[in-house]
């Protein structure tokens, strides 16, 4: 049990069948009238926020989020399938549970795997991917000391900015989180 006189950041309880995190919560104890909590929550499943007010003495059961790291094997249109390393166990996952940032996933790579009383909620991609460009528009001569980028299609089909000296056939990195070009691999 989670009492609401206990919380702490990143704390996640359920309450009426949501699943919710603490974000921030303040301690508040007015001169007059009964203490509280004022807090700021994030639905875990949904991503959306809200602020609450709770009696110290609220209780909630615990929520345990469980986080595993499975490997990302294909897509067959609809469905894309993952496979657990220890078991071998493959789950297929509706598109709507992958990030945006998803489009950075290659087959075979090791994706984070959120999940709540066994319903799949968030697939997670790595931090940094190496991917190989396939298409890249060419650069424009003595433009280079404007720090000018251009478009470049990788190997996911997802496109990216670089720089214009990066070319087709190049391997770089990439930042999953915020999709931008970090250095040649």
């Amino acid at each position: 049990m989670v009492v609401a006189g206990d919380f702490k950041n990143g704390i996640t309880f359920d309450m009426d069948g949501n699943v919710m995190q603490v974000i921030e919560f303040q301690h508040v104890k007015p001169g007059k009238g009964a203490a509280f909590v004022r807090t700021k929550l994030r639905n875990v499943i949904t991503g959306s926020v809200i602020e609450k007010t709770f009696s110290p003495t609220d209780k909630y059961e615990d929520a345990r989020i469980d986080r595993k790291d499975m490997q990302y094997l294909y897509s067959d249109g609809e469905l894309y399938y993952f496979m657990d390393m220890e078991t071998f166990e493959q789950i297929p996952l509706d598109a709507d549970k992958l990030s945006d940032n998803f489009k950075f996933v290659k087959e075979e790579m090791i994706c984070n795997i959120k999940s709540y009383k066994g319903n799949v909620f968030s697939v997670e991609p790595p931090m940094f991917v190496e991917l190989l460009i396939i298409d890249a528009e060419p650069g424009v001569k003595g433009d280079t000391a404007t720090g000018t980028t251009k478009n470049a299609t990788v190997e996911t089909g997802a496109v990216v900015r670089v720089p214009l000296f990066i070319e087709q056939g190049e391997t770089i990195r990439i930042d999953t989180r915020t999709g931008e070009y970090l250095e040649r691999a």
